[in-house]
């Protein structure tokens, strides 16, 4: 067994054809159905049915593919972070949620380069979730983020809260009304825009309850998750939103809300967006927050992410907030 017969494997796992596999993996038919034979025979097992169309595993194949997956995914992110290591890129290549974009970020990259002019920094705009496989990839050296991670190739720091605002229609009734209720949003439309989802916990996943009568002044404890972020607020204090909307991301939540159609809960850093439509009101739950995390790989810390942390920190200081100093750990 060898990689090029793993590869070649893959290839027909993922494509369910000889001839696509082929042209993806550039071998010729017959040299990839013999790569695929000499695999077989090396473990003694049949891993493609090759009788039916399209193609399809044998139940040892599909084992086999699940497994082998996860190992070749892992061998390719020791391959890059080797090459990392061997010669580290001199820009910094930085990942970032679009929420994170209007708070402090242009003011901490402007810091950055100030203390290091010769500094390279590449911004992407790429979500959370996204954000883990660019890390293992090299597409980003380091990323900020809205939710934790519990991956065995990341580690992360969580820089600060931030508190969320309710999003109001100018003419709503509420749009006035300072320190609002979680109980007192549940009867409008409530407009969903995360793309990543919070990981399932057993210890901190909640449910949507039928007491629309609570006052939403405790949290109550209950048994299955939540895990659309937004839900999960209201969750925590057993309320269920009466409508909800799914859009694809949060400028099309801001626009909707705009145009009078539903409520949405942002960080307060996005006050200011299009402040002509749409009223902003804080919450009086001081523990809805939305956490602003940065991440990077645990065995590779490009050279100048501390210097990261150290525009961070200083921008922070300058602007009041409060943060608790941490730096990455590296096994290097």
């Amino acid at each position: 067994m060898d990689l090029k017969q793993i590869n070649a494997f893959i290839a027909i796992a993922d494509l369910k054809s000889f001839s696509a596999a082929a042209k993806k993996t550039g071998l010729s038919q017959p040299s990839l159905s013999r790569q695929l034979k000499q695999l077989e025979a090396g473990m003694g097992v049949i891993l493609v049915d090759r009788y039916h169309r399209p193609l399809q595993l044998t139940k040892a194949g599909q084992f086999f593919y699940d497994k082998v997956s996860t190992v070749l995914t892992e061998l390719n992110t020791i391959t890059s972070m080797t090459q990392r290591l061997s010669a580290p890129s001199k820009a910094l290549n930085i990942g970032f949620v679009p929420s994170v974009l209007y708070g402090h970020l242009p003011d901490i990259i402007a810091s950055l380069k100030q203390q290091n002019p010769d500094i390279e920094v590449n911004l992407k705009d790429i979500s959370s979730y996204q954000q883990v496989e660019a890390l293992k990839s090299g597409d980003i050296d380091v990323g900020f983020g809205r939710f934790a991670h519990q991956d065995a190739w990341i580690q992360q720091i969580l820089l600060r809260h931030e508190r969320y605002l309710v999003a109001l229609p100018k003419a709503h009734p509420l749009a006035n009304t300072t320190d609002q209720r979680l109980i007192d949003l549940a009867n409008n439309r409530l407009i969903l825009y995360h793309q990543t989802h919070l990981p399932v916990s057993t210890t901190a996943a909640t449910t949507l309850s039928t007491k629309s009568g609570e006052t939403g002044s405790e949290p109550l404890a209950v048994s299955e998750p939540v895990t659309e972020p937004l839900l999960h607020l209201f969750a925590r204090y057993g309320i269920t939103p009466l409508m909800t909307t799914e859009v694809s991301d949060l400028q099309v939540a801001l626009g909707l809300v705009a145009a009078g159609e539903g409520i949405t809960l942002v960080p307060a850093s996005l006050r200011t967006v299009r402040t002509e439509q749409i009223s902003y009101q804080r919450l009086i739950h001081e523990n809805i927050t939305s956490p602003v995390y940065l991440h990077t790989l645990k065995d590779f810390i490009h050279p100048k992410i501390p210097n990261l942390l150290d525009a961070i920190y200083a921008v922070y200081e300058q602007r009041g907030i409060t943060y608790r100093q941490q730096k990455f750990g590296s096994k290097l």
